[in-house]
């Protein structure tokens, strides 16, 4: 199973638009040509989120076969990861159902949302799977009732600890959307429990978006930054494009030396 990025973009989200900000990409040629400016200026890997021609988030697997099709020919050395975000419009059923007919090298796919219809066997099975097709599953986790529910299926067996990938997200059900680097520690701390982590990584809201990122690469994890989460830059003015933010990052991560995958550091 290929391993997450060390670095990540997530150029546009399911939810903003132009107006947010004029350089976020909502076709896929804009996608395209923003992750290709990204993997110039150091990322590794793309969070790929598409839009209908309205610019509405849709989960609609011929366009993510496009995309990935687009992606392949243009940066074939970047991982395209797909997402099955429900946005609050689509079923835990239709999100299996788009990673069923898309097959996907990698997904990233809310535990929550997952689970939100209470089917813990139909989920475990999708989950066991993938785990056998060899398709990367990044669980989304956002607070201690998502760390408690994959501990649960853990502790059960209905989810495998082998090759198990997470995103923690900060700053999501904050006020304003705004994290901080102690928004980190209740998952640092369960991390503790584990005599190996997990190949982990952080996305972070709001303007302390690069001082979170920075704190999970210190301890060990890996990071995703873009204009999903963030439009901020380290000194407090806001990034012309995605390839900034990235760009700023990757100077982070080559100062701090090789990326460790223990926990702690």
């Amino acid at each position: 199973m290929r391993p997450l990025p060390t670095l990540m973009v997530a150029p546009n989200g399911a939810r903003k638009t132009k107006t947010d900000h004029p350089a976020l990409p909502i076709t896929l040629a804009e996608i395209v040509a923003t992750a290709v400016a990204c993997h110039t200026a150091g990322a590794d890997g793309v969070h790929l989120h598409v839009r209908d021609a309205h610019g509405r988030h849709v989960l609609d697997a011929g366009l993510y076969r496009e995309l990935l099709s687009e992606m392949h020919h243009a940066a074939p050395n970047m991982m395209s990861q797909i997402t099955t975000e429900a946005v609050g419009q689509y079923t835990a059923s239709q999100q299996r159902q788009l990673v069923d007919s898309v097959q996907p090298e990698c997904v990233s796919i809310s535990l929550a949302e997952m689970l939100s219809d209470g089917d813990v066997s139909e989920a475990t099975r999708f989950y066991e799977k993938y785990f056998e097709a060899d398709i990367a599953v990044q669980h989304i986790l956002y607070d201690a009732r998502d760390l408690h529910a994959l501990s649960d299926l853990l502790g059960s067996g209905a989810l495998a600890k082998a090759d198990l990938q997470l995103l923690f997200v900060l700053g999501r059900y904050s006020e304003k959307q705004e994290s901080t680097p102690q928004d980190l520690d209740i998952f640092t701390q369960w991390l503790g429990t584990f005599e190996t982590a997990p190949d982990w990584a952080v996305c972070a809201f709001g303007k302390q978006e690069t001082a979170c990122l920075t704190e999970a690469l210190r301890l060990g994890g890996k990071i995703r930054v873009g204009f999903e989460n963030s439009f901020w830059n380290a000194n407090g003015t806001i990034a012309n494009s995605n390839s900034e933010r990235v760009a700023e990052m990757n100077r982070i991560v080559q100062n701090l030396g090789p990326h460790s995958s223990s926990f702690p550091s």
